[in-house]
């Protein structure tokens, strides 16, 4: 935890966002994996460590908007508990170490929310993504699951994005901390990564660097030969000469932020001239929108840039065709690169994406769009200074979606389909770093670590010698 004013300054500028009422929110409790005392390896929800602090299951607060006062609920350890567990503090302890005055079991917490609905009081809550949760909620206040995001509140949404999106210096420290560690993750790989070595190896071994740290995963590690498919999880294959590997791999720190690498790197530690001309281009796309990232522009429009450099570069090779501009605007690179640019980043690796991306990404000037690959573009909206975000061009030869886009004549003006069936069995890449939009520009978190072509063979050489 930050010390107490940090939670309770939040929580204070959180009142001022809202006009009225009292602010509920939830903290996660353990999930049983095969039994209720097997449990799934337990994290707090973000929102509630960001205004609490406290990591514990099975803790709940109230917020007073108009009084600001808050309080801490959840129940005493019992003897039982001591047993498993060893000593806990109380409740009222838990409370105090975060500025906190009062505090309150869970049964006290029903019959508070319920006072203050009997009292014609607007209750806020944000989206509930686990289900004990949503049961909770519908005890409290009477609204089943399959209508709580309707009922959740948008102002509380919007409140919490415009508070967690900017970070504070405390936050970045923490983030360029797992920076740092998903960067040791990421080298560690490629040290590895020599032919006859098992992806599941190496997926292993990257995840131990997180857990060696006191950290872990930021998520659940991609480590493949098969980088068509974009998120795939499966550690299946042992790595061959000739082959690309795509790691993409994160850590979160001891206070709970996040860290986000990607790498493409070659089994043999040599690109041959195929992949390297493609990973070029994808590099480039990486460094354009890396220059262009600064307050005030949207991501939007560093997306289209980016995804220009990439439909230029495979002009190059004789495998697109047409003028880049009228391309981009037709979605003609979507075959190429189906997703978005980046997301932002904090204490969820993607940050906030469940309270809702259509908030957290975008806002009343920049809207979302449903064509196909800017579809997936997490964020859009204008940057400001304080923001993390993630930039990850990559360039995919999918051949589910050739095939389908070529029966169909999908944008076949600007695509050489005879040539890009040379590149069929080619896999995907991609390329991702975390950035600070800072006052006048970006700049990386964590330092840098190696990421062009010459950079990564010579990493390679040396590490495996």
């Amino acid at each position: 935890m930050f010390e107490a004013s940090v939670y309770e300054n939040r929580r204070q500028t959180l009142c001022t966002k809202l006009a009225s009422g009292v602010i509920l929110l939830l903290g996660n409790e353990e999930v049983g994996m095969n039994y209720a005392d097997n449990t799934y390896d337990y994290r707090q929800d973000s929102t509630f460590l960001y205004y609490f602090g406290h990591s514990l299951p099975g803790l709940a607060a109230l917020i007073d908007v108009e009084s600001r006062e808050a309080v801490l609920y959840g129940n005493d350890p019992s003897i039982d508990d001591i047993v498993w567990t060893g000593p806990l503090p109380s409740i009222r302890q838990l409370a105090e170490q975060v500025g906190l005055k009062k505090s309150g079991s869970l049964a006290q917490l029903q019959d508070d929310v319920r006072a203050a609905v009997a009292a014609g009081r607007k209750v806020h809550f944000l989206p509930q993504y686990r289900y004990r949760n949503q049961i909770w909620i519908m005890d409290m206040l009477g609204i089943v699951p399959s209508l709580q995001e309707r009922y959740a509140s948008l102002d509380l949404i919007k409140a919490v994005i415009s508070m967690r999106a900017v970070k504070e210096p405390r936050e970045i420290e923490e983030i360029e901390k797992a920076c740092k560690v998903g960067q040791e993750m990421q080298l560690t790989a490629m040290r590895l990564g020599k032919a006859g070595v098992s992806e599941k190896y190496i997926a292993g071994q990257v995840d131990g660097v997180a857990l060696s740290y006191g950290a872990k995963p930021s998520f659940p590690t991609i480590l493949t030969q098969k980088a068509a498919t974009l998120h795939i999880h499966s550690h299946d294959g042992i790595l061959q000469d000739g082959n690309l590997v795509l790691n993409d791999c994160g850590a979160e720190s001891f206070r709970y932020y996040c860290s986000d690498y990607s790498r493409s790197w070659p089994v043999s530690g040599k690109y041959t001239q195929q992949q390297r001309e493609i990973y070029d281009i994808a590099y480039k796309s990486y460094t354009t929108a890396l220059a262009m990232a600064k307050p005030g522009v949207t991501y939007m429009s560093v997306h289209y840039e980016a995804c220009k450099v990439i439909f230029n570069g495979l002009k190059e090779l004789g495998l697109t065709r047409g003028d880049a501009d009228e391309a981009v605007a037709a979605g003609a690179h979507s075959l190429f690169f189906p997703c978005g640019l980046g997301h932002m980043m904090g204490m969820d690796v993607h940050d906030m994406e469940n309270l809702g991306q259509i908030y957290v990404g975008y806002d009343d000037e920049v809207r979302p769009r449903t064509e196909f690959g800017i579809k997936s573009l997490r964020m859009g909206r204008r940057l400001e200074p304080g923001f993390v975000m993630t930039d990850e061009p990559g360039i995919y030869f999918i051949p589910e979606l050739i095939d389908r886009w070529k029966a169909d004549g999908t944008c076949k003006e600007f695509l050489n389909f005879p040539a890009i069936e040379k590149y069929r069995h080619f896999g995907g890449l991609r390329v991702e770093d975390d950035i600070l939009i800072t006052e006048d520009g970006s700049r990386f978190l964590g330092g840098h670590l190696i990421n062009s072509a010459d950079e990564i063979e010579e990493y390679i050489a040396q590490s495996r010698s």
